[in-house]
């Protein structure tokens, strides 16, 4: 068990804390993550087609993932409130898993990072896809919800290798 005294977000009388970060320098910050949605042979067919009867699914995620970005310290208890400066998500269809890949890019400039955003923005797009999709099959899966970059902070830059 670690030594309670390193850990920044506990006090040392118990409980929780959010770090302060107001002794910061600003910076340009941005992040890089990916996840998949494994749909299946015929959400993934009917997707590409454009024939879910909810709609356009990825237009609709991709508008969902770049709000659940702006909305993180909402739905994150511990996470500072970040002026987001960007957000895309781009899917990439993966024809032999049946498989659309989800890649979102987060930038802000400012005192902390927007890692958390970033994965936010995956997990809304994915779970938006799976939403519009459920009615075709239940079988859907979401996976491999990852940081792959990040630039900028304290703590310097950051890319997943091969081997992590």
């Amino acid at each position: 068990m670690p030594d309670i005294s390193t850990l920044s977000h506990v006090k040392s009388e118990g409980g929780v804390r959010m770090v302060d970060v107001s002794e910061k320098s600003d910076s340009v910050r941005t992040a890089v993550a990916m996840g998949k949605v494994l749909l299946g042979e015929e959400a993934y067919r009917r997707v590409q087609e454009k024939d879910i009867q909810k709609g356009d699914v990825l237009t609709t995620a991709q508008v969902a993932g770049i709000m659940g970005a702006k909305q993180t310290s909402q739905l994150i208890p511990l996470c500072h409130d970040v002026q987001i400066d960007g957000v895309d998500v781009e899917f990439t269809f993966e024809d032999e898993e049946k498989a659309i890949e989800i890649r979102a890019y987060t930038k802000s400039i400012g005192v902390t990072g927007v890692e958390m955003e970033a994965l936010t923005a995956v997990s809304i797009t994915a779970l938006t896809i799976y939403d519009m999709c459920k009615s075709v099959s239940k079988g859907i899966q979401i996976t491999d919800i990852h940081l792959l970059a990040k630039t900028g902070g304290q703590s310097g830059n950051y890319r997943k290798s091969e081997t992590e």
